[in-house]
């Protein structure tokens, strides 16, 4: 609280007052950050919607859906590991989760709960965008939600020569045979273009954050490269590639947050909100 020039007290101009009639939104995932509370509240605020955004993680997902139903909470952005697994806990899967068979967000329409998945969305619209040719090989690395929803962007973006690297033989070549492509366990004497990480290796935090996902000869030989860690921007990856193409997953983490805010609230922000938003978000 401020004061006005004769000393009476005032509110500051952007001072949040919270209500019972406020909407709450949530994030559910393994290793909480402030990106998507700060991007959700910024445009919130900007726009002048009575929502308010809170990151949270959880040990029992069943319990944590559960209250999301039982609140009231509007809805809830779902990151790793739980994007599949909260799948039998929801009620209409849209296409859009459907399709890959993973769910990063949820929305409450009156106890009912809907599911989608704007990663998709997001990391096509960054490939299509992106001066990476589509005849250059591709080496994926991972076999989970985020996997799922990059290699259907892979194929319906046209790239076609794509090899899914993945410790896990059942998941791995489950994914690849899926969308037409081929699994291995590793590259070997493979030397790929386009490599991209959808690992939590490099995530900050983690226990391999300051690792690569791919051996050090191969990220030499690549010409681009598509990081789906948002955290930090600059990974050990994406910075290997100084003077090269590359979609970082602060990119990726923006556009799908944008489309995640449009199916809370019914609003579209325009992309200088969005800009703005995700830049604050990394502040």
């Amino acid at each position: 609280m401020t004061s006005t020039t004769d000393g009476s007290p005032s509110h500051a101009p952007d001072a949040r007052v919270l209500r019972r009639e406020t909407q709450l939104c949530i994030s559910l995932s393994g290793r909480p950050s402030n990106i998507g509370t700060k991007f959700h509240n910024y445009l919130y605020n900007e726009i002048g919607l009575d929502y308010v955004y809170k990151a949270f993680t959880t040990t029992d997902l069943p319990a944590a859906i559960g209250g999301l139903r039982a609140l009231g909470i509007r809805g809830a952005g779902i990151s790793m590991p739980f994007k599949e697994e909260v799948i039998e806990l929801v009620d209409l899967m849209h296409d859009s989760a459907a399709a890959i068979a993973s769910v990063n967000t949820i929305v409450n329409e009156d106890g009912v709960l809907h599911a989608y998945n704007t990663d998709y969305q997001a990391a096509a619209n960054l490939l299509r965008d992106s001066a990476i040719p589509k005849d250059y090989s591709v080496a994926i690395a991972g076999s989970g939600g985020m996997a799922k929803a990059v290699v259907a962007a892979l194929r319906d973006e046209g790239y076609q020569n794509t090899v899914v690297v993945a410790r896990n033989r059942d998941a791995g070549s489950a994914l690849a045979e899926q969308y037409g492509f081929t699994w291995q366990s590793a590259l070997g004497a493979d030397r790929p273009q386009l490599l991209v990480n959808a690992t939590p290796i490099g995530m900050a935090g983690g226990p391999d954050a300051h690792g690569l996902p791919f051996p050090t000869e191969v990220v030499e030989a690549a010409q681009a490269a598509f990081d789906v860690v948002a955290m930090p921007s600059r990974t050990p990856l994406i910075a290997a590639f100084e003077n090269r193409p590359t979609i970082t997953g602060a990119q990726v983490i923006a556009l799908q947050a944008a489309e995640q805010f449009v199916l809370y609230t019914g609003v579209r922000p325009t992309d200088e909100q969005i800009t703005a938003a995700s830049e604050f978000s990394r502040s």
